[in-house]
Parts: C-alpha cells; structure tokens; sequence
C-alpha cells in the first residue's frame, strides 16, 4: 500500500516539536520587503541604439554604475520599442539602497560621453512625483513667465558717501542701519520677530540669515524681501561657505522628514547636518552627528563635551568641504556632488584619509602659492598627538591628490595644539604646548611653516616661556600678537595676569621676509582678546567677559613718529594710540573698512549694561548707546575689492591728496549739521510767532461775539477817554532866529 497522509506510522523519528533551522535557505531567497524598490534607480539620457549594440551599452554603463556602489549586467533592464531600438533610459538594482542613495549623488547629471549626459533618480520617485492625478497625459506648452527684473542684491556697495550697514538685534526686534561717524545711526529696516534665536551676515555680506522653528531663511536687496528658505527643523547653528554658495545646517535634535515633505527626503530622516546649495535651496547630502565618546569618566563623573564647530570645513575656493571623525579620519568631498574625495594610496578601498588620533584639522584660507607648483591645489593641514612610542605630528596634504603629505614635523612632549593659518595662506603657525618630562610645568613654542618657500621650511620661535592662551595673525601681513599668561588657565570670575607679545620679521635684503622677531612684551595685563583690522596695521587688545577688567588698547604697528633704535631692523614700529573701557563689554568687532569698532555688552553673556560704544581706529570714543535687552551686533562684510594690486598701490600713493576732498566732505557735512541746527531752531521760532498771531485773532473774534472791543488796548483806551478833561495849552517855539544889521 502506498504512503499516504492517512497512514503515517505513529513515531517516524521525526519530534513535531523540534523546528528544523531553514535560516541559510530563508536569507538566500527571502524576498527584501523591508527595502522594496529602494534599491533600483532610473538611469535617463542614455543613447538610443539598436538591439545589436544593447549589450555593449549595458556593459559600458554598468562599469559607470559601478563607480557609486555594486551592480551587475543582469540588474540592468534597458526596454526596447517597437522598432528595436532601446528607449533612452534603463532601470538599475543595486545591491543595497545605500549604494542606490550614493550613484544618485554622485551621478547624477555627469556626462556619459561628449555628447550624452545622464540622470540618475530613485525608482521610488516615481510614486512620489508621479502617482496618478499627478501628471496629465497630454503635453502642454510651459507658460514662459515675462521678464522681471531682479533686485541688485549688492545694492548697499553703491552708496555715495560709502557707509557701512550693520544689524542690530534687540528685544524682539531686528533693524539693519547705516552707520554715521557722529550722529544717531540712519534705520534702513526694522522688522519684529524677524528672527527666533540669532541673525548671522553671509562672509561676502550678500544675505542676512534669520532662524525659525522650522529652518533658516535667507535676506537680501533693497527691499529685504526673502530669497532662500532651508526647512532644517529646530536648526541651532549655521556656517556659509566662504564665497556663499552653500551652507551647512546643523540641529541637535535629529531631523524627523515629515510626509510628502516637498523638500527634505527619507534621506535625511534622523540626521543632524544638511549640506545645502544657496542657490537652489535644495539639500545635497546629509549626515549625523558622530559619537563624542563617553559621557562620563572611569569614577562615574559626567563628561562635559562640545560639538566641535564648524564640524564641516570649507576650501577657500568653495571646491571642497571636509570633516573629520575624532582620532580616525578626515573625508573630503567634492562640491557640488558630495563625492567622497579618494586618498591617493594605491588603496581602492579606502575613501577616507586614515590618520590615527588625529585631533584638529584646517584648510588655508586662500588659494597657496607653492614655490615651483604651478596646478591647482588647495592645502589642508592636520595634527596628531603622541601615541606610544610615535611623536606627535603636524602634517601639510595637497588637494585634490590627496597622496602623502608634502611636508611634516615630528612633536615631542605635547600636551595640545592649535593650527593658525596666515589670511593668505602664507605661513602656517602651530601653537604647540609642550609640558616637562615631569609634566608639573607647561611652555609654548611657535611652529611656522613657510609655505611658499622652497621645500616649506620651518621656524621655531621659542622665545616663550609661558602658556600661549590666544595667538592672531595680521590681516594680509606677516605680523602677530599673543597673548601669554604663568598662572594655571581655569575659568574663574578674576582673570589671570597676562602678558601681551608683538611680533614682526626682522629687515632683510630680497623678496623673502626675515625671521620673526620680538618687538616688545607688555607685561602685568589682564587682557585675554587680540581684534586685528580687517586692513593689517592696527590692532585692539582686550579683556572680554571679565567682571574684574574691561580695558581696550589700541596699538599701531606702523606708527609715523621716531623708531627706537632697538626698532630700527624690525618691520614695525609699535604704538600704544589710546586705551578706552567699556564696562561689561563681551564682543569687539571691526567693520570691514577698518575705520570703526563697536565694542558691545549682550544679554546672551551678561545681564546688565546692555548696548554698545562705537570708537574710530585711533580709539576715539564717537557714540554710546544703552539699549534694553541688547543681543547682537554685526557690521555687514564686503566682498573683495575689484582694483587690482597695481590700482590699489595707486590708491595708497594718492592717500594724502585724496583725504583732503574727504575732509572737506566731512567739512561740509558737518556745516550742514550745524546749518540743520539753526534752520531748526529758526523754524521752531517762526512757528512760535505763527501761534501767538493766530490765538490773537480767536481772541478778538470771541471779544467781538461778546460785544467787547477786539483787544485788551482798546478797551483801556475807551475808559481813559471817558474820564479825560480837555486842556489846552500853546506852546511857541523858535524855529529859526536870524541877526541882520541895517546902516
């Protein structure tokens, strides 16, 4: 009889209870629901041939594709017509969406030939964008908008007395003003509750940025209408690139995407930065924060960490951005595409810059000038503390190659350091700690690299004995202040006594500067600031934040008196101009001409004495104003000048001749002042007599109604006239009296 269900043995060696392990078959065939059509891509803008060159293309196309993640010839499905001619598009499977997510940001719109560009988007757009009711069957013609002029968004540039704007954020308000040497500042707009938290100039001083619950909003022109909008929800912090074409959002909390959100994608859904591009306002990559480590120490004790900011750095010419993960990497991405930039190794693995315990990282700020380097490149320096028996290092790496690092310094007995670079990427100073083998005493030596000398020779300047606790570059010069202390740096209410250091290459034949030199320490200070002019030259040195000590300096290093003789090698001449106080003063800032500085008291750092002082560069106080509940104070940056470096030599020789048509100006404008003074004061008068002529006439009109006489005067004459009496009296008077004498 044959087996059946029916007449199964009762014990078959088989325990019903017992389940039979099928993983290896279940993860071999399981169907991926939980990523559906996430994978597949739609590759547009292909070449139409015929099905005889299918294959070719599909091989082709997919050695592109793999470019971004891992895919095979069989994920490529490329549909033909009727005619036996492929449609122009395929639909593509990758093996994860993370790959899919990658050949969308990184292929989209690249070229696939000279004369064919493709576009890459996800297959699940199509539910998105799509669905039915969504696009119409039949084609219609775009309706072209007519032409409408836009604002001049540099508006402000044009003015013809060339005064400088600043915002002023206090209360609820925020107003935009011009500033004027003297007088009350012109308002240009005010608007209530423009902004929830902060307001922040662009660095080419383009837009105003506003913060809101639900993103940050871009400002700009005449009218101060909105430009931008980039919806990063609870947004706590921004950083533009340095030629304002992208900006980077960054938020605590992480980013919930709602449904059918017009903007954001599940891209985003739970990251903390987004990269985004100005001009489009659309996001171009996002990421989360990375781990801070611990929370607490070995004994149970909290830890307190900052998020390291900007946490993405921008190359000077807006090409690159990069970040760093803490003690492991920096990766480098290629804007606008977010492409990771590839190290240089011989590894075609490795995507990012593997550097053990590295702890800092930075671009230099303008384009470098390598001596005997002629292609592009952009430098980007890092530093690594000891780790065993290593030193530590401070490394310079060229961009985009991205090999091993054209020059390095081996460190010993390093407790921190802190890269500074020189505004145009001249020299790099590292500001190294070092403490005793004992490692009971700290010291600070200056490590400056030479950057556009042949082989990026190094300088030590040793000469400090103290703990360095801020260090400032000269603007477009090779000079530098620092600012040294012995005590143990701590934050306490009284701050340390501190002692001020100027320094400035000593005189030496050729083009090349001579080593640095110190012109002179000025000692028993409390200041803890270094605030250089935009322009070089001067400089303020300050106490911030400190309820003990409040002192501005202003120093010239091109003074044009007498040198002293112990001066007369160095390229300075130091002077102490005027030292001015400002009782609670927490921010200093100069406005980008380097004429004026406004030293400022704000509610987000202290709580009482709210307002500002504005001083001219000599550190002649021009203006003070207390202004409740004062927050924030920011001059709105330039751009670059347009003169070349020959013109603006011109100008600077021209300097003496062209300030008398500015005083005269100055002349005039203040007689108008005075003038304005006076007309006032002459309109107030006439106003005054204009009064008094018109309470006249109500007065008599109302005598009149009363049958009165119209004046006071009159009504006096006609009581004297009742009680006059009448007497005449004639007087004679010798008019002429003449003498003649008759024979």
């Amino acid at each position: 009889m044959a087996p059946s269900f029916d007449n199964l043995p009762e014990d078959d060696g088989f325990d019903s209870d017992e389940e039979v392990d099928v993983s290896d078959l279940r993860a071999q065939h399981e169907v991926r629901m939980e990523q559906g059509l996430d994978a597949f891509v739609v590759i547009d803008g292909l070449p139409r041939v015929p099905e005889d060159s299918k294959a070719k293309l599909v091989k082709f196309l997919t050695k592109k594709l793999n470019s971004a993640g891992k895919t095979r010839e069989d994920n490529v499905f490329m549909p033909l017509n009727d005619e036996g001619m492929t449609e122009g598009f395929a639909f593509v499977e990758y093996d994860t969406p993370d790959q899919a997510n990658a050949a969308i940001r990184q292929l989209h719109g690249t070229p696939l030939d000279k004369r064919h560009t493709i576009a890459v988007n996800k297959l699940t757009d199509i539910e998105r964008y799509g669905r039915e009711g969504r696009v119409d069957d039949e084609y219609h013609e775009p309706e072209i908008e007519p032409f409408s002029e836009k604002e001049h968004l540099k508006w402000w540039l044009g003015d013809s007395a060339a005064r400088d704007q600043f915002v002023m954020y206090r209360g609820d308000n925020v107003g935009v003003f011009w500033n004027r040497k003297k007088e009350a500042a012109d308002m240009v707009v005010d608007r209530q509750h423009w902004t929830e938290t902060f307001v922040q100039w662009s660095p080419k001083g383009t837009y105003l940025a506003t913060t809101h619950r639900k993103g940050i909003q871009l400002w700009a022109g005449r009218n101060w209408g909105r430009q931008s909008r980039f919806p990063h929800p609870l947004c706590n912090m921004i950083d533009f690139s340095p030629n304002e074409l992208y900006i980077c959002t960054w938020s605590f909390k992480p980013i919930e995407v709602e449904e059918n959100d017009p903007i954001l994608s599940l891209d985003e859904e739970g990251k903390n930065y987004i990269i985004w591009e100005v001009s489009t306002g659309k996001p171009l990559r996002s990421f989360v924060t990375h781990d801070l480590g611990p929370s607490v120490d070995a004994e149970g004790n909290p830890i307190k960490k900052r998020i390291p900011w900007p946490a993405f750095k921008w190359s000077s010419d807006d090409r690159y951005v990069a970040r760093m993960k803490d003690g492991e990497s920096i990766s480098v991405y290629e804007l606008p595409k977010m492409n990771l930039l590839k190290p240089n190794t011989g590894d075609k693995t490795t995507v990012t810059m593997k550097i053990e315990g590295v702890r800092e990282f930075d671009w230099a700020p303008s384009v470098p000038q390598r001596d005997s380097v002629k292609s592009y490149e952009q430098l980007l320096a890092y530093w690594t503390p000891e780790i065993g028996s290593n030193p530590a290092k401070v490394a310079l790496v060229s961009v985009p190659q991205l090999g091993d690092p054209i020059r390095t310094r081996n460190l010993f007995n390093v407790s921190d350091a802190k890269l500074h670079w020189q505004s145009q990427g001249a020299y790099l100073c590292v500001k190294v700690d070092r403490h005793s083998k004992s490692k009971k005493s700290n010291a600070t030596n200056l490590e400056i690299f030479r950057v556009r000398e042949k082989g990026v020779p190094v300088e030590v300047v040793d000469a400090v004995k103290d703990t360095v606790i801020n260090f400032q570059w000269e603007p477009e010069g090779n000079r530098f202040v620092l600012i040294s202390t012995s005590e143990p740096v701590v934050a306490t209410a009284v701050p340390p006594k501190t002692s001020v250091s100027f320094y400035c290459p000593e005189k030496v034949k050729g083009s090349v500067p001579g080593n640095f030199k110190l012109i002179r320490t000025i000692d028993k200070k409390n200041n803890n600031a270094i605030y250089w002019s935009p322009k070089g030259r001067f400089v303020i040195v300050a106490t911030i934040a400190s309820a003990q000590s409040f002192d501005l300096d202003f120093w010239d290093l091109d003074f044009e008196g007498e040198k002293q003789d112990a001066d007369k090698d160095l390229t300075a001449n130091l002077q102490l101009m005027a030292t001015g106080d400002h009782y609670g003063v927490t921010d200093v800032e100069w406005d980008p001409t380097g004429r004026y500085i406004v030293s400022s008291a704000s509610m987000f750092k202290q709580q009482i004495e709210h307002g500002y002082h504005l001083y001219d560069f000599k550190g002649d106080l021009l203006r003070e104003e207390h202004i409740e509940k004062f927050k924030q104070f920011h001059w709105r940056p330039r751009p670059a000048t347009l003169l070349s470096k020959d013109e603006q030599k011109q100008v600077r020789r021209n300097l003496r001749e062209y300030s008398k048509d500015f005083e005269e100006e100055d002349r005039i404008a203040d007689d108008k002042e005075k003038g304005a003074v006076v007309e006032g004061r002459r309109r107030l008068l006439s106003e005054w007599f204009a009064w008094i002529e018109r309470e006249k006439e109500e007065l008599a009109a109302d005598r009149r109604e009363a049958g009165l006489p119209e004046s006071l005067e009159d009504e006096q004459e006609v009581d004297e006239e009742e009680d006059l009496k009448t007497v005449q009296e004639t007087v004679e008077e010798i008019v002429e009296e003449t003498e003649e004498i008759v024979n």
